[in-house]
């Protein structure tokens, strides 16, 4: 009996350690604080932005599709809706309200209800200064487990237009032929799933020197 009861502790002790074990996320997981690029998955192309601002609609930064792999305008860093309430190093949970910001010139990704240019869908924008924008620059990540894994297929709904994040293969020409338009579409379907590519994916530590490069 008294073996048995030496024995129950560390049965108890192994179970909740295998429960505990069972949320963690997985290494995989996107995290707070990462800098990636976005591959929509449909058309293989990496979203992008650049200094050269619409023609037509609300005049702002334009935010397109490029091929190219290795093109340094398309890394974002995944941010908290607010300062604060995405701590670096934590992974994305689905269903969580983000921000994504543009590396190279500090605006945020943004929707408003201005029809896109070349399809008339809505307008996809980069918008703010040095991170800072305004409510329009929050979006939903949707997917189907507990976070944001890396080689999962995700959506972006935006918060205030309830639009996802989207490309339908339509083309720009000059200056920035090519190049597709991205915009903001009212349904959910194949067009509008992304993925995460290359980056810096911050890992979930209390050391912020500790990181995993793609």
């Amino acid at each position: 009996m008294r073996g048995g009861c030496r024995l129950f502790p560390l049965l108890l002790l192994a179970l909740l350690r295998g429960l505990c074990h069972g949320r963690e996320p997985a290494p995989g997981a996107v995290t707070c604080g990462s800098v990636l690029k976005l591959l929509n998955t449909r058309h293989s192309v990496r979203l992008h932005s650049h200094e050269v601002k619409y023609g037509s609609g609300s005049g702002q930064q334009s935010v397109t599709g490029v091929e190219a792999s290795d093109d340094a305008n398309s890394y974002w860093r995944i941010r908290g809706k607010s300062d604060g309430s995405c701590q670096r190093g934590t992974p994305v949970k689905c269903g969580q309200a983000i921000r994504l910001t543009h590396v190279n010139t500090g605006k945020n990704l943004h929707t408003h209800h201005f029809p896109s240019p070349l399809s008339s869908n809505q307008e996809v924008s980069a918008f703010g200064d040095d991170g800072e924008g305004d409510d329009l620059d929050i979006w939903i990540v949707q997917c189907s487990g507990t976070y944001w894994e890396r080689e999962d297929a995700v959506r972006f709904k935006h918060v205030g237009t309830e639009v996802f994040l989207s490309i339908t293969g339509e083309q720009y020409g000059h200056p920035i032929r090519g190049q597709r338009e991205v915009h903001g579409m009212p349904t959910a379907n194949h067009h509008n799933y992304w993925k995460a590519m290359e980056g810096v994916f911050i890992k979930p530590s209390m050391d912020p020197a500790k990181h995993d490069e793609l």
